[in-house]
């Protein structure tokens, strides 16, 4: 089950009632959900860790929809299980597939992730589209934009 989480969503659930993890558990969280409302019946649901069980947990709490089935976080996941290696290909699939998309209706090759490529190209799209050109395509909450935000001013 796939989910995507669009930029602009993001920043605006992130700082309002989310962080960065407990964004993820929410997702990770619906996704299963969802498998489960369709009547998949897993024999296990591992999940590569990306927090503690007791992070996860304590954010679980805060969602909506819950289940009964047990779940195991488990570091480098994808390493010991097919199917948690082909959901993440599947995940970062989309992503990338996602981040073309955005570059194209705003007329930029978007880079993934942080550094020196991004913050150009996020300098670029403020000059001409603003921080509503930014929200549309990046998460706003990193150091990336106030990197961005300095360029533009030299």
């Amino acid at each position: 089950q796939a989910l995507l989480l669009s930029p602009s969503k993001y920043n605006e659930v992130i700082g309002e009632r989310y962080n960065a993890v407990s964004v993820k558990v929410a997702l990770h969280n619906q996704a299963i959900f969802l498998l489960l409302q369709k009547g998949v019946q897993p024999e296990k649901i591992v999940i590569d860790a990306f927090t503690s069980a007791q992070n996860y947990e304590k954010y679980l709490k805060n969602e909506a929809n819950h289940f009964s089935n047990a779940v195991s976080l488990e570091e480098k996941a994808e390493g010991k299980y097919l199917a948690v290696a082909v959901s993440s290909i599947i995940a970062r699939d989309l992503f990338l597939e996602n981040l073309e998309n955005l570059g194209r209706e705003l007329g930029y090759q978007l880079p993934s992730g942080a550094g020196t490529a991004s913050d150009k190209v996020a300098s670029q799209i403020l000059q001409a589209y603003g921080m509503q050109g930014l929200n549309f395509c990046a998460k706003l909450h990193f150091k990336n934009t106030e990197k961005a935000k300095k360029m533009l001013e030299r």
